[in-house]
């Protein structure tokens, strides 16, 4: 059990958050450093706000070490809207590539179907999605505009390693469940979205990282206003009235991951923490990981049991021991554990030592 009684919570999304952070929020959350208003209630247009937006994306380009050529924007919206709007706006040639690695790789792809022709020039849907496929020699036309994939797979525990080689063409990742986890060397990409509720901050906002010359004034009339990554370029995201409070929330968490060693000592901290269970899973002779040890997520860890009978009742007995949202998603069934950048090694070590004991019973 963690503080103020608080449960070790494993949910995919939305997810925890560091407790330091949650603790900082709750000391502004009436009066925000001398303002006499909360953050959810001043004006995005005044200078208060301004700051805090500003320091946000300050703390990520330090953080993530992102170019001056690439744009930082807050949109509001997860990842569905960034299913259409990746095409809408980056479909020039109306010709794209997407890998298919698993189910949100899956839910992009009829999405941009409505702008284009979209080849899948790789996938692992022969196994159920429990492997990365071999992208080191892919056919690629020559009019792709961009190759697009999931770096992390959060139903099936599924993370890329080694990125694709895209043949020059421009690399777009979606990157919301492994985000801030681990060093990211942005000139690699043209762009990177995040959906920010499993890995930074609350629901209901991405940030998109976008090399400039990705931004066009030549969009079809059909593409709205507030989809055009244009517009919330030269408006420093405050085209419209943001998501304030996620943007605020975010900035908070940007702010203790350089504080705690930015994102060499994140990753170091997130390998070990997942080394605890996928080693307790590796010698276990009841439960079983199902994803190929070269390509397993560090943030998701899939796992089964001999039967859905089974993983139901160790579900509900880890429930009842503290141990929150373990049930894997309703599409593949198991068990998942969703270990990211906030879940204490001792949440981990704690489900490796309740598994175990189970297991011996």
């Amino acid at each position: 059990m963690m503080k103020y009684g608080r449960v070790f919570n494993f949910s995919a999304g939305p997810a925890i958050m560091p407790e330091e952070v949650l603790e900082d929020i709750a000391a502004e959350v009436l009066n925000y450093r001398g303002s006499g208003m909360s953050v959810m209630e001043m004006s995005h247009r005044s200078q208060v706000f301004q700051t805090i937006r500003d320091k946000a994306e300050a703390d990520l380009r330090e953080l993530m070490g992102i170019p001056d050529q690439y744009k930082v924007l807050f949109i509001q919206g997860g990842g569905t809207v960034q299913f259409a709007m990746v095409p809408m706006n980056l479909m020039k040639n109306g010709t794209a590539c997407y890998i298919e690695t698993g189910a949100w790789s899956q839910k992009a792809i009829p999405e941009a179907r409505r702008y284009g022709e979209v080849i899948v020039p790789a996938s692992s849907a022969d196994s159920q999605f429990s492997y990365i496929p071999d992208c080191s020699s892919l056919d690629i036309p020559e009019n792709t505009d961009y190759v697009y994939i999931c770096e992390n797979e959060t139903i099936n525990g599924i993370a890329w390693h080694t990125l694709p080689d895209t043949k020059g063409k421009t690399l777009v990742s979606d990157q919301s469940s492994l985000f801030l986890s681990r060093p990211c060397d942005v000139s690699r990409y043209g762009l990177i979205w995040a959906g920010l509720q499993k890995n930074v901050g609350p629901a209901g906002m991405s940030v998109v990282i976008i090399r400039e010359d990705l931004l066009r004034d030549d969009l079809p009339q059909y593409v709205p206003t507030y989809l055009r990554y244009k517009i919330h370029a030269e408006n420093d995201s405050l085209y419209n009235t943001p998501n304030c409070w996620a943007i605020y929330c975010c900035g908070k968490v940007f702010r203790y991951l350089l504080d705690n060693g930015g994102l060499e000592a994140q990753a170091k901290r997130n390998e070990e923490k997942a080394a605890v269970l996928y080693d307790f899973l590796d010698g276990s002779h009841y439960f079983q990981a199902t994803a190929a040890k070269e390509d397993r997520s560090l943030m998701n860890v899939r796992f089964v049991t001999p039967s859905k009978e089974e993983d139901a009742a160790v579900i509900a007995a880890a429930k009842a021991a503290g141990f929150e949202n373990l049930k894997g998603h309703k599409s593949v069934g198991g068990l998942r554990a969703s270990i990211y950048n906030a879940m204490p090694k001792a949440g981990v070590e704690a489900l490796a030592d309740f598994l175990r004991k189970y297991e011996k019973k």
